[in-house]
């Protein structure tokens, strides 16, 4: 019989449809991916094209005249990089200038690599990056919000298949976001607890929707995932920003990505998908109720007209199974 999980940080009940579940591998990418050259003449991310792109703003320098990441301005960016941040009030309309950061993070001078297959070390070197540009944001005084994304494969949303990943300082804080900073101060306020720290050490004693687990992060579908294969990878240290990240958990943090997106790319033929890294600001670092993580979505399913129209998700997937199998799936 069907039924309903509450996912108790998003506070979004979620339908696990057992009637019409799938199994796991029946989620695997079916349509077939274009090979593409190491490098592409009109590619502007590729190496010797730098000019195509606006000013870069960090690299991480490979040998004497190359690199191997680098981070340049969007040249179609979501916020404008000028302009002082402004508010207006008239009557029942409300607006903010657009104003703040957006950033390119390409994560390696090959076209052709798969962010799957990049090495521990250069996926090292994108964490470090990730937690440069997220400070170098907040410095910014219009920015109320930083999040670090990626979009993998057209149907997540990406319409360049050069690997990169983006960074966006907004000058307001997302509903989203502060929904589920209250939802953990209003729980902490009941219990005393980190809602993530607790629901963490549920899933280890549970086990059976861990994926995988390292010194410093546990990856895991949760209970209530929103869609097949949704994935959190919890800090074990409570820490309430990003930001706050030693050098051993961004070692930790590479090798809990790379693994959780080998298994994707391996057990689910490379399907396309979205990773977000969710965070409060480094100034609220030491916050009791509330815990940074980042979360993966396979989009090996599609919302429609329910879950538009209800704000509640159909899983097809049941999670634990849906753990099962990436823990099966090899990597090597």
């Amino acid at each position: 019989m069907p039924e309903l999980r509450l996912n108790l940080i998003t506070r979004e009940w979620v339908i696990i449809a057992t009637e019409r579940a799938k199994r796991p591998e029946d989620f695997k990418t079916t349509a077939s991916r274009k090979e593409s050259p190491p490098y592409v003449e009109t590619c502007p991310f590729c190496p010797g094209n730098e000019s195509k792109t606006p000013g870069e703003t960090f690299r991480i320098s490979g040998d004497e005249t190359g690199w191997k990441a680098r981070v340049v301005p969007n040249r179609f960016s979501a916020v404008s990089a000028s302009g002082n941040k402004e508010r207006r009030i008239d009557g029942l309309i409300r607006n903010v200038t657009a104003v703040g950061v957006h950033e390119v993070i390409i994560e390696s001078p090959l076209h052709n690599t798969n962010p799957a297959l990049l090495s521990l070390e250069q996926m090292e070197d994108v964490v470090k990056i990730y937690k440069n540009r997220f400070m170098e944001a907040y410095k910014d005084p219009r920015v109320e919000h930083v999040i670090i994304f990626k979009n993998h494969g057209e149907g997540a949303g990406t319409s360049l298949e050069h690997p990169h990943s983006q960074i966006i300082g907004t000058p307001v804080t997302p509903v989203q976001f502060r929904d589920r900073l209250e939802a953990a101060a209003h729980f902490f306020d009941d219990t005393g607890e980190c809602l993530m720290c607790m629901l963490a050490k549920k899933e280890k004693e549970d086990g059976v929707r861990v994926i995988t687990e390292t010194e410093h992060f546990l990856a895991f579908v949760p209970y209530a995932a929103l869609s097949p294969f949704h994935t959190w990878i919890f800090p074990k240290r409570h820490s309430a920003s990003f930001g706050n990240i030693t050098e051993a958990e961004i070692k930790d943090l590479a090798l809990s990505l790379k693994n959780i997106l080998s298994k994707l790319y391996h057990g689910l033929t490379n399907p396309d998908y979205n990773f977000v890294i969710r965070s409060n600001k480094p100034k609220d670092c030491d916050l009791e109720y509330f815990h940074w993580y980042v979360s993966i979505i396979p989009r090996v399913s599609k919302a429609a007209g329910f879950e538009l129209g209800s704000g509640m998700y159909i899983n097809t997937s049941l999670p634990e199974e849906s753990a099962g199998f990436l823990r099966k799936v090899k990597t090597a």
